[in-house]
Parts: structure tokens; sequence; C-alpha cells
């Protein structure tokens, strides 16, 4: 099986699996669900615990406001007293004003925590240093777990604009309209796949720019249409660099050391001469040949 370090970028994104006959439009197509697959997992990790911290998102309307604000403006949210967490909620005041601040007590917020904490671990890039490959059914596994552990703390469901919500109900776009996310997340259409800087066209095969031989790892590059050729790879990596900068350091410790050790200027001092003690002997130390 030929093995992709994908990245974006200089970042590692994941490492995927797949055969050299595979048609590059396929491929790609893989790759982009799999990408916008661990972004959606990111997304909804730091939600949850946000959710578990500070209870279900404010209605569009109350976010940012302060409860004199919201009192002044005669606000109500109707969804905060239908999404109850189950066992009951702990008031837990978000300093952002975009969440109620009922948050579930401390035993349903771990549940969502550490949920949470092993779905972002199961699509880390440390996942691609341990050399674990990730596919579609990791990504469907870690969103299901997600959505089952918020049923679980909040069996009434969520409110319909609450993020968490629309991301499980598919509506992502709208999940991460007008935020940095969505200049991260790609479309099937307008993405390409380059190596070795060249882009890989979609009417071909892989096989076609690496060869036959199956047990290839190349490092590929998912680029937006337009965006031109990603920089290429370093040729030293930045452990690599480190660790010949280390090995500089040492190299040049030692050059010292043995400097000093050579230092032969003890051979002008009064105690080395050879000739000091006969001298000594015949009187005629300390002779000054200058004219006084």
């Amino acid at each position: 099986m030929v093995r992709l370090l994908i990245k974006r970028g200089d970042e590692t994104q994941f490492l995927f699996e797949t055969t050299c006959p595979v048609p590059l439009s396929e491929l790609i197509a893989q790759l982009v669900k799999i990408h916008n697959g661990r972004l959606q997992v990111e997304r909804l990790c730091d939600e949850i615990k946000q959710l578990a911290s500070h209870g279900v998102t404010m209605a569009p309307n109350m976010q940012g406001l302060t409860d004199e604000q919201i009192e002044d403006l005669h606000l109500v949210d109707e969804w905060a007293d239908r999404c109850q967490p189950s066992g009951g909620a702990v008031d837990r005041k978000d300093p952002v004003g975009r969440r109620t601040g009922q948050a579930p007590n401390d035993k349903m917020a771990e549940v969502l925590k550490r949920t949470a904490e092993e779905a972002a671990s199961a699509v880390s890039r440390k996942q691609a240093e341990a050399n674990m490959c990730l596919t579609e059914i990791m990504i469907q596994d870690a969103l299901d777990k997600l959505r089952g552990a918020t049923m679980i703390v909040y069996p009434m469901g969520l409110p319909p604009h609450d993020p968490i919500r629309m991301e499980f109900s598919d509506n992502v776009e709208e999940a991460v309209a007008g935020t940095q996310a969505s200049l991260s997340i790609l479309e099937e259409s307008t993405t390409q796949l380059w190596w070795a800087g060249k882009e890989l066209q979609k009417d071909k095969t892989l096989r076609d720019f690496i060869g036959r031989n199956e047990k290839t790892k190349i490092i590929a590059k998912l680029q937006k249409k337009g965006q031109g050729p990603p920089g290429r790879e370093p040729v030293v990596t930045e452990d690599e660099k480190k660790k010949m900068m280390a090995y500089a350091y040492k190299r040049q410790e030692e050059i010292k050391k043995l400097e000093e050790a050579a230092d032969d200027s003890h051979l002008n001092s009064p105690w080395a001469d050879p000739q000091m003690l006969q001298r000594q002997f015949q009187g005629v130390g300390n002779i000054s040949w200058r004219p006084k």
C-alpha cells in the first residue's frame, strides 16, 4: 500500500493509505473528506469542552450582552429552560457572554470532556508521527462518540442555533460562517494535490506519477485552486537541523578545550627556563644589558 503524508502548507495533517492504480479524482475526494472531517472533529471538541464548562449557546441576539443589558432590552432565551443538562445545572458564568452559564454538573461535564479528548486524540497530527493512518471510518467513529456523549448529557437536545447541533446536522457552512475555520474547509472541485513540485492531474492515476511500487511513501500537499504551487519541502527537517546545531556546538566546545590544552605560553615563564639553575649557580641571574 502507498502511504501519503498529507500536508497543508508546512503543517502535517494526517497519514493516508491507498494503492497505485487509484484514480486521482477519487483519491482527492477521499483526502478532502478526511481533511474536512478532521477539522469538524476538532471544532466539535472545542465547542463540547465549552459546553461542559458553561452550558449551551445563548440566542444570537443575546450573545455578548451583560445581564443588565438583557434585562433592559427585555430579552428572553426560550431555549435556555428547555435544554437543561441531565442531573441538573450548575452556575458557571461564561466570561465571554456566549453561553448561558447553566453548565452540567461535574460528573456529566467529565463525560463530555473525556469524550472530547479521546476524539481529538484519534484525529490528532500526532497519529501521523506515530505512523498511524487516518480513515473515514475513524472520523465517523469520533463523530458518533461525540454525538453520543452530547445526547447522554443533554437528552432534550441542544438549541437550533448551537454550533454543536448545526455540526451534527451537517449544516457545517452555517456553523462556521464568518469564522476563521471557514477558510480551512476544502471543496472537492477546487482542491488540487501536489507532489514533488507537480500538480497531480485528476484525469490520471497515482501510478502515472509515482510508478508501480506499492511500498512507496510520499509527502503530498492539498492546495486550493488558484493559490499556485505550495512551497517545496526543506532539504533538512527541523529535527535534523536541531541535531546538526547541537553537534556543531559540541564540536566547537571540544576544539576550545583542545586549544587550551595545547597552549605553550607557559614556556616564557622563568620557572620553565632550562638555563635558570645554571645562571643561579654562576651568579649571573637578573642581569640587565640595557645601559643605565
